[in-house]
This record gives C-alpha cells, structure tokens and sequence, in this order.
C-alpha cells in the first residue's frame, strides 16, 4: 500500500493538534522533522501509517513524554476531545462519501482519482494567479494574463506563477503549519477569483449573443469632462446653455474650476453651461484687413458727385404739351438740377 503525500500531511496535522497546549517553540521543535521522518516510514512497505506507528495522538504522547513536557491540562484535553469528535465525525462521513463516489469514477475512492489531477490542479492554480496579479494591475481579462496593456510581460509572469505553483505542490507535505495555512488561504482566494471570473466571461458571452457583439471596456471619456461649451453655426459661443436627454432629464458634466462672482449663493450644478466662459477654446476671429504695401499712403474714398443732399426732393420729370391744331412738339426732359421752364413752340 503506497501512503500519498496528503495522509503525510493529516498525520502531521493531528500530532500538532495533539501538541498544541504546548508553547509554540517546544511544539515546533518536537514537530520540525516530522514530515521527513514519515516520508522515510512510507517509502516502506508494510501499510498505513497508522498501522505502523498509530494514531497520531498516541504518537504526539510518545514525544511529549520524550522531551519531559509533561501531561495535557485536563480543560484543553476536554475542548480538544470535543473538537477531535466532531472533526472524526466529519472526517467519516467525508471517508464514507469518497468510497461511494469511488465507482462512478472507475477508481476504488475518489481521492484516488483525484490525486491523479494533482499536477494538473497545480499548473491551474499558477494560471489563476497570473491572471488575479494581472487583474490588478487593471488588465482585463483575457486567454493570456496581461500586465497592464503588455501581453509579453504576462507571459512571463504566467510562466513563473505556474513554475512557482508546481514547485510549492512538489513540496506542499514539507511545509510548516503557518506557510501551509497561508497555502490553503491563498488557494482559497485563488477559487473565489476563479467563480467570480466564469461569473463575468458567463455575461461577456450572453452580452454577444444577444447583441451580436462583445462591449470593450474602455475608459469613460467624459469622466474628465469640466465644463461644456456650445456654440452656433456662426461659431458664436452660446452662454447659460442647458442639457437634457431623449426623456427630458437634465445632463450634468464636469464641476467649476472657477466661481462667478455674481452668483455667490448660486448652486454651481444648477448654472447653465459653460460655467468658464472665458476659458473658452475657441474664440471669434477680428475682421480680415486687406495688407498695405509698404510707402503706400492709406486711400479714402471720393464721395460721389451725383450724391442728392439730405432733405432735398427728388427732381421731376417735366413733359412739354403739345398745342392744339398744330404739329406736335418735341418732348424735352428736364436735366437732373433745377426745374427749368417748359419752351413756348412756335405757331
């Protein structure tokens, strides 16, 4: 019967247990080559390691009594006897459900089978590392850890997490109490990372079914947004401007970087925008002046000759009449000036 690294790692656990009204110092030191000493005793052949050295209870007496610490307090026995009924308890029925859960595998337990999933479990966890210290760096998620925005520096960093997670699985047997402890606490952060993530790639899938594509998360541009400044078709700046929305609701952006004066008790979010008119970006340009080559002596317009004085009437426009039984007449226009008198014909 070949003993696996984790029944090295419970019997260890149990003898600690049963060492732990002891100082910390004393329980260390009877414990520190423990691991070695039962990797030595299951390299043999003969069972389990209870079989071979019983109960690690009855172990952890025999090093007490050898290094003269004495007996166990009769309360911390109590709370431990207690304690070590229900996690017996516990531990039998887990026992019962690994031996029935065995078969449907094709394995006589299931810790069996999955023990044969131990380097697989172990280049996994590597793998979710990466992408949780990726993740903190503000990366999104995606096949290959990112550290920031480079995809070759999580690359490496992959490759070490899953160097580092196989290393520690190799040696998990050989670990003390509290780097063991901080190895199981950081799997279990590493499994929550884990849900969460299939919980958001689960919601990226469905958003692209039923939209028919997948949303980028970007940055929200108007999150540095200040002031808003709105202007014409003529490229006039437009003042006390209002935003609403397609139903009517008001679009607040941004927050004052300067005060108004003249609205000292004037709730800045309640001003229209823009709240710096005169930071305005773009301003009206003055009027095109047409160059003057250089000697050339600024012209002035000549006024008109023909131009009528102010208040004077128009001149009329006088027809001479034809006299009656006679030939007729020529008809003279009078010229624009004084209004001269009509000529008399000649009978």
């Amino acid at each position: 019967m070949t003993v696996s690294g984790q029944e090295i790692t419970d019997y260890v656990e149990r003898v600690r247990a049963a060492l732990a009204d002891l100082p910390p110092a004393v329980r260390e030191e009877l414990t520190e080559d423990l691991p070695e000493h039962l990797a030595e005793v299951a390299a043999e052949d003969g069972g389990s390691l209870v079989e071979r050295l019983g109960e690690p209870e009855a172990y952890a007496a025999e090093l007490r009594a050898a290094a003269g610490a004495g007996e166990r307090s009769a309360g911390r026995l109590g709370l431990e006897q207690r304690f070590g009924a229900v996690a017996g308890r516990v531990r039998v029925r887990l026992s019962g459900l690994d031996t029935r859960l065995g078969p449907l595998l094709g394995y006589a337990s299931a810790s069996e089978f999955l023990r044969l999933l131990r380097p697989a479990w172990w280049v996994l966890r590597g793998y979710l590392a990466a992408s949780l210290l990726g993740a903190m760096t503000g990366a999104p998620l995606a096949v290959v850890p990112r550290v920031g925005s480079s995809a070759m520096a999580g690359l490496v960093l992959l490759v070490g997490c899953v160097l580092a997670s196989i290393w520690l699985g190799r040696r998990a047997g050989e670990l003390r109490r509290w780097p063991r402890l901080l190895l199981r606490a950081g799997t279990l952060v590493l499994v929550v990372f884990a849900l969460a993530a299939l919980v958001q790639v689960d919601e990226r899938a469905r958003w692209h079914g039923d939209y028919g594509y997948d949303p980028i998360s970007v940055r929200n541009p108007y999150d540095e947004v200040q002031d808003v400044y709105v202007y014409d078709s003529e490229g006039r700046l437009v003042e006390n401007a209002r935003l609403f929305d397609q139903n009517g609701t008001p679009i607040r952006l941004g927050w004052p970087s300067c005060t108004d004066p003249a609205l000292p008790d004037v709730n800045p979010v309640q001003r229209g925008y823009p709240y710096c008119p005169e930071q305005a970006p773009f301003r009206p340009r003055p009027p095109a002046q047409v160059p003057v080559p250089p000697g050339t002596a600024p012209t002035t317009a000549a006024p008109s000759a023909t131009a009528t004085p102010t208040g004077a009437a128009p001149t009329p426009t006088v027809s001479a009449p034809t006299p009656t039984g006679g030939a007729p007449g020529p008809t003279v226009t009078a010229p624009a000036g004084p209004t001269a008198p009509a000529p008399v014909p000649t009978s």
